[in-house]
């Protein structure tokens, strides 16, 4: 078992264990007891009382971060030659249908978000074994398949994320970097926890969120009080 450095010590002493802290002193916190040489990303993990293996209790959904996650993401726009210069326009990085499906028969899934049209959903099919265990499906539940294609561009551009929950009921997302401030961080955390609050199942029992942690790339994890949290 590797030994923890003095810096790791001493972040770890920083954050106690056994406290629940406020959102925005976890914000604040997350900020000094980053141990990371590089703009670590800041994510938040919040657990839910849902049972995933319900479909109505399988949440997934998108969610715009009012000051982004710091990561300015990768757009592949598979549409049709009528539509390849709005996608263009709206910032896609890469735009195409044919050429770029053969590209992922061929191994290439060097992007982010693949935003797609609906008709041409049925021709991706030949490459749903390789986009779907990566997260790269285009689906409509997450505004990714869409005709309004240069919308849907924008919005991922503009700080646009998705998220599901995953099969012990937790919900995993970035809501910044640690070059954010406090505040903008803050900002967008509430964005997320509002978001899964207002998609509450009505079939969901008992205390909806059950815990939230915050933590960086390479730091402690931070637990923060669920009934400080404004929705």
């Amino acid at each position: 078992m590797s030994k923890l450095t003095k810096k790791r010590k001493a972040v770890d002493a920083k954050v106690a264990s056994d406290k629940l802290y406020l959102l925005d002193e976890a914000m604040s916190l997350i900020k000094e007891v980053n141990t990371a040489k590089f703009n670590a990303s800041v994510d938040l993990h919040v657990r839910l009382g849902v049972d995933p293996r319900k479909a109505d209790q399988a949440l997934r959904g998108t969610v715009t971060l009012p000051h982004g996650t710091g990561k300015t993401k990768t757009v592949l726009a598979l549409v049709t030659p009528d539509k390849e210069d709005e996608a263009r326009a709206a910032g896609a990085d890469h735009v195409g249908l044919d050429e770029y499906i053969q590209k992922i028969q061929d191994g290439w899934t060097d992007v982010d978000v693949i935003v797609a049209m609906p008709t041409v959903m049925a021709q991706l099919g030949r490459v749903g074994r390789i986009l779907g265990p990566r997260g790269l499906m285009p689906n409509p539940k997450t505004g990714t398949v869409t005709m309004d294609v240069g919308s849907a561009v924008k919005e991922v551009k503009g700080g646009k994320i998705s998220f599901r929950v995953d099969k012990f009921g937790i919900v995993h997302s970035t809501v910044g970097r640690v070059s954010f401030s406090p505040e903008n961080l803050l900002e967008n955390a509430n964005e997320l926890i509002g978001t899964l609050v207002r998609m509450k199942p009505s079939t969901a029992k008992g205390t909806y969120i059950k815990s939230v942690t915050v933590a960086s790339t390479m730091s402690p994890g931070i637990k923060v009080d669920p009934r400080s949290i404004k929705h």
